[in-house]
């Protein structure tokens, strides 16, 4: 499967939604009787009031949760191999990605978090351009901009914030107006929002946005160790997958060192802004799905025993599945 996928080939698209179908074979077996699912966050719903809680059968909810995974992951590959990441073009960044984003239950469902990542996948795209870029003001304004709309769907998102600056560090010689088009960009958003609540005489609602932000860090977290365990697979590839980065960092060229540390910083930042959610679902950990699937794509390139990286993806395959039938 994964010798498949090494290579750009269209037959591949067809595999994908084959594989996609299959690691959710247990959710269509096992329904939900009705899945609820929440498009906006509840302080935008004044702005846009789209009532989709109750507008998808349970059927049609993890079909279309299928669907835009598909379609992200696709996505996800053309960022890739357009700026190189894994030294030749493949299709295993699809494949990670679709893999990578069935792991758990939660995330086969609609979510904020599943539509956010579209706008991750948009903030990719735009980091990995600021590299060797004359002027970079408009495109951090822009990735401000994302954000701020990513929050109005799902609040953490705000957590990628210090992510764009994180990205001008790394990138960019330090420039005072590039660290402001970040605010600016930010600030834009909510500025029309705050004149919208204004004239709705809901200016009350707006302050209480900024809430969650307030929200004490969490000192004990209810894991399930037995859904837990499907990350182990997981841990092993991402463990195999730095090794290898490791052994290839200083032979690759600057600008694939740099965009790999951004995305480590992507991973870390999408794991400890959970906090910002006070009733933490698990969908959430969706935002960690693009860095990850990055390195597991790069281990799955370049590892060289066949047997090994093969049985590792069945493996995690198999797991994925067994967890979601029991």
């Amino acid at each position: 499967m994964i010798k498949q996928f090494r290579s750009v080939n269209p037959f591949n698209i067809i595999l994908l939604i084959g594989i996609a179908t299959l690691l959710r074979v247990g959710i269509f077996i096992h329904l939900p009787d009705q899945i609820s699912f929440e498009f906006m966050e509840p302080f935008a719903r004044l702005l846009i009031d789209v009532p989709l809680e109750n507008a998808f059968s349970p059927l049609a909810n993890v079909l279309m949760a299928q669907i835009i995974l598909i379609i992200q992951a696709l996505i996800f590959n053309r960022i890739i191999n357009s700026y190189g990441l894994l030294g030749k073009p493949t299709f295993l960044p699809a494949l990670m990605y679709v893999t990578a984003g069935s792991l758990l239950s939660p995330f086969l469902l609609l979510s904020p978090a599943l539509v956010c990542n579209f706008m991750i996948l948009w903030m990719i795209d735009k980091f990995l351009s600021i590299y060797k870029r004359d002027e970079v003001r408009s495109v951090v304004y822009d990735l401000g901009m994302i954000v701020a709309v990513g929050t109005l769907v799902y609040f953490p998102f705000i957590s990628m914030l210090p992510l764009i600056w994180i990205s001008l560090v790394i990138f960019r010689p330090f420039n005072w107006r590039e660290w402001f088009a970040v605010i600016s960009g930010f600030i834009t958003i909510f500025f029309f929002l705050a004149v919208f609540y204004f004239w709705n005489d809901s200016l009350d609602k707006f302050y209480s946005i900024w809430l969650p932000l307030t929200t004490k860090f969490p000192t004990n977290l209810r894991i399930n160790l037995y859904d837990s365990l499907v990350l182990i697979p997981v841990v092993i590839i991402l463990i195999l997958g730095f090794f290898q980065l490791q052994q290839n960092f200083f032979r690759s060229v600057v600008q694939l060192r740099k965009s790999f540390l951004l995305l480590f910083f992507m991973f870390i930042i999408g794991l400890l802004s959970f906090y910002l959610k006070q009733n933490l679902v698990l969908y959430h950990f969706l935002f960690c799905v693009p860095p990850a699937s990055a390195l597991m794509a790069y281990y799955f390139l370049h590892a060289g025993r066949r047997w090994l990286y093969e049985s590792l993806y069945f493996i995690l395959l198999s797991c994925i599945i067994y967890f979601q039938l029991f």
